[in-house]
């Protein structure tokens, strides 16, 4: 038997001591994974909102894109001057100890396409819009992506470190305390007989 489990006080106390650490350890990461359960379904139902509006938006943007072609003959010529976006910023806010990305571009509130209006129908303006908007939801929804992968992950650990708890060592010192309380409970009965008969044997 391992010498932690010798029926003695201290071992006791010691496997006491053990099993409330345990149980307050097992509580904190339920909490924990199930306010991470929590955040994750709620991204995962944003994540398809997002996709449901990117198949909108791209079949408007196309159907846009189509009508200016029809309407003008330079518009991949045009294409030309709308600027490569490369200024994506990325931050992180903590959800239980997770870190979680955001992302964002950073530029001005203008959203006016880059090219002149002489150069252009509404056809091609709107074309632009949409695409813009497309790429802003293609963004957030890598974002929470991400978000979601890193939960996942976060949970499966909590969840095995949860259930490691649980299912092996509160019993395991649930089992200790009571071996070792039973077996001290059991030698002080021994002893009060000895005392006792010792006792009896001096009056007779």
């Amino acid at each position: 038997m391992d010498s932690k489990f010798t029926p003695t006080k201290g071992n006791l106390l010691s496997s006491k001591n053990y099993l409330a650490f345990a149980k307050t350890g097992f509580s904190l990461l339920d909490k924990k994974q199930n306010i991470l359960i929590k955040e994750l379904m709620a991204l995962v139902g944003r994540a398809d909102e997002i996709m449901k509006k990117i198949d909108k938006i791209y079949a408007e943007a196309y159907s846009a894109l189509q009508q200016a072609n029809v309407s003008m003959k330079n518009c991949q010529e045009i294409s030309m001057s709308v600027p490569i976006r490369d200024n994506l910023n990325v931050s992180f806010r903590s959800v239980m100890g997770v870190e979680i990305p955001i992302f964002e571009f950073s530029e001005s509130k203008d959203n006016k396409p880059p090219f002149g209006l002489h150069d252009s129908n509404s056809y091609l303006d709107e074309t632009y819009l949409k695409f813009k908007e497309v790429l802003n939801l293609t963004i957030r929804y890598a974002e929470i992506e991400n978000s979601i992968y890193r939960l996942a992950r976060v949970i499966k650990k909590t969840k095995k470190r949860a259930n490691a708890l649980k299912n092996s060592i509160i019993p395991k010192f649930s089992h200790a305390v009571k071996f070792i309380g039973d077996a001290l409970e059991e030698k002080e009965r021994e002893e009060f007989s000895r005392l006792k008969v010792i006792k009896n044997f001096k009056r007779s």
